[in-house]
């Protein structure tokens, strides 16, 4: 993208982790950056402008007036929650609640930013997961909620390349975050006989992504798609993940369900 230091990019979900690091990045470059969560960004370089993604008629709002002040040349959506439970006991307010940050105030987000877009063009970085592609155990709605993501944005490239408006969905590994304290976790009386597997697979998930990539270099992928002449539309990030992605696309199944599963216990 030509011009860098007249460029805009909104970032959902920059309060804090890879939406923070992403921040960082952008307004150290010369990028006008403005970010989107219910608590701002403590960069005074950043433009906090406060939203709840989870209520997306607030968030279009507050979009669309940082768009017409602004103008918008990047969307970078980071914003999401995750929770451990077993499928059988999951309650109703809680995954619809994760699809509504994962999911739907990614789609609320676009919605608002094609708009301004559709003449000049721009970017639009989704914040997936390697998990929407391999099942993280016992975090099944999180898993679903980010395949979702990537086939948003398979579909959005489609439909808005002639536009000149590329997106792209970037999956992170585990990344060593505070996301994984914010988790919500069901408790042993919640889980009832999956308590102790659930327990190892939160164990084991937080050990992956504390031993994870940095978010430094996932806001760097994001930095990089944001100049790539051709970003491509699915990006996993970094070496391993990229090849375990492939390994995950080219083994049987069940293969690779098996060592997924015995990854959480």
């Amino acid at each position: 993208m030509e011009n860098k230091r007249k460029s805009t990019a909104i970032v959902v979900g920059g309060s804090s982790g890879i939406g923070c690091e992403t921040c960082l990045r952008l307004s150290n470059r010369g990028w006008n950056v403005i970010n989107i969560s219910r608590t701002p960004c403590k960069s005074t370089k950043v433009k906090n402008m406060i939203a709840d993604v989870a209520a997306g008629s607030t968030l279009t709002d507050v979009i669309t007036a940082a768009g017409e002040r602004y103008g918008v040349n990047a969307l970078i959506y980071s914003a999401g929650f995750s929770m451990a439970a077993p499928i059988e006991y999951a309650k109703e307010s809680d995954y619809r609640y994760l699809f509504d940050v994962n999911f739907f105030g990614a789609l609320k987000a676009m919605q608002a930013v094609i708009p301004f877009m559709k003449e000049k063009g721009g970017r639009i970085i989704l914040v997936g997961s390697l998990g929407g592609d391999m099942p993280i155990l016992y975090d099944a709605f999180y898993s679903a909620s980010k395949a979702a993501l990537e086939m948003l944005a398979k579909e959005a490239y489609c439909e808005l390349k002639n536009y000149g408006i590329n997106v792209t969905a970037l999956l992170p590994g585990g990344t060593s975050t505070g996301f994984t304290y914010k988790r919500k976790v069901y408790s042993d009386d919640e889980n009832r006989t999956y308590a102790q597997s659930v327990n190892r697979a939160v164990a084991a998930l937080a050990d992956m992504e504390q031993r994870g990539m940095s978010p430094a270099e996932v806001a760097e992928d994001i930095y990089g798609l944001l100049l790539s002449n051709r970003p491509p539309v699915v990006k996993a990030c970094g070496f391993k993940n990229s090849a375990y992605r492939i390994f995950s696309h080219v083994m049987p199944e069940k293969i690779t369900l098996y060592i997924d599963k015995r990854a959480f216990r």
